[in-house]
């Protein structure tokens, strides 16, 4: 029977895996629970995962070189999101061990949180709650609706497609930057990125985040958006120069921001930039809904039962490395 360790503590194991996933594992091995209730170090993980062929980890785990040389009995290690890049792939290749990842099963649920921020945002509705818990009688403010309104999607993947499907049948004008893909998707206008700051009443940050995106929006960019948009993001906080954003914010060069993600730990938004009044901020919970966390630890399920069936499981991203997986075939 194979030996399998979640990494998860309690809330995340609730919040990111859930029962009906860990009963499904279950199934197939012999599982073992975080029980430190503390995100684990490299020495810890070493020392909780002991023993076990398999190692699922939760986004807060990280994977770094250190890991992997005092995890003799590991064979593949999991990943429960699509973000590896706190994982030393290199390094678990160089024991033979897989790393793998899990598809986008959040696409409707963030593409839904952006609507909701340019719902909020369009219609001052966290304003106006606040005034009124405050103990203030809010004044009427001008609204703006979607139909009509442009905006402007940087970066065209899953999220961004699906999100564009949304706005258009919204009733919005939709513009799309991204230099990768060809986009030909009726109502949807592929521009260039500083078009689609200059033009749009809202501007999406969907971009994947790597060493050339890092502050894509920066001073320049932010100057480039009119005085009455909004800046959103929902993508990875190093897309941004938070030092840039309070600027533009304080001189009011765009008219608000909202955000999913930031610098903070576990990828927040940044405390310095939440707590303003003219941004939206929720803790890396677009995806938190019961489909999308069930949909990538349902993932790492399908993972494990290739792995027993002597399969290169989906998901794998250096299988021609991984010369532990004969460990478990029958």
């Amino acid at each position: 029977m194979a030996h399998i360790f979640l990494t998860h503590i309690p809330n995340m194991l609730e919040n990111y895996y859930g029962q009906r996933p860990l009963a499904a594992l279950r199934k197939l091995g012999e599982v073992k629970l975080n029980g430190t209730g503390k995100v684990l170090d490299p020495v810890a993980l070493a020392q909780e995962a002991k023993d076990c062929e398999i190692v699922i980890t939760d986004r807060q785990t990280a994977g770094p070189a250190a890991v992997f040389p005092q995890l003799p009995d590991c064979v593949a290690f999991l990943r429960v999101a699509i973000d590896i890049r706190n994982i030393d792939v290199a390094a678990a290749s160089a024991e033979g061990i897989l790393v793998t990842q899990a598809t986008a099963g959040f696409i409707p649920s963030v593409s839904e949180m952006a609507i909701g921020y340019m719902i909020d945002w369009g219609r001052h509705i966290t304003w106006a709650t606040n005034e009124y818990r405050a103990g203030r009688d809010a004044e009427p403010r001008m609204g703006r609706q979607l139909k009509g309104a442009t905006v402007g999607i940087l970066g065209y993947g899953q999220i961004g497609e699906y999100l564009a499907r949304l706005c258009v049948a919204f009733g919005m004008t939709v513009l799309v930057s991204d230099p990768f893909k060809n986009v030909d998707e009726p109502g949807v206008k592929q521009v260039e990125f500083a078009e689609a700051l200059s033009q749009s009443d809202f501007v999406i940050c969907l971009v994947v985040a790597n060493e050339q995106t890092e502050n894509l929006m920066n001073a320049a960019a932010f100057a480039q958006m009119k005085k009455t948009a909004y800046f959103l993001n929902l993508s990875r906080g190093n897309l941004v120069d938070e030092q840039a954003l309070a600027a533009a914010l304080d001189k009011k060069q765009i008219a608000g921001a909202a955000m999913d993600v930031g610098r903070a730990p576990d990828q927040k938004p940044s405390l310095f930039l939440a707590r303003r009044a003219d941004v939206l901020a929720t803790p890396h919970t677009a995806g938190l809904t019961p489909e999308a966390a069930e949909h990538q630890a349902f993932d790492t399920v399908k993972q494990t039962e290739a792995l027993l069936a002597g399969q290169v499981p989906p998901g794998a991203v250096n299988a021609d490395k991984a010369t532990r997986l004969a460990r478990l075939k029958k």
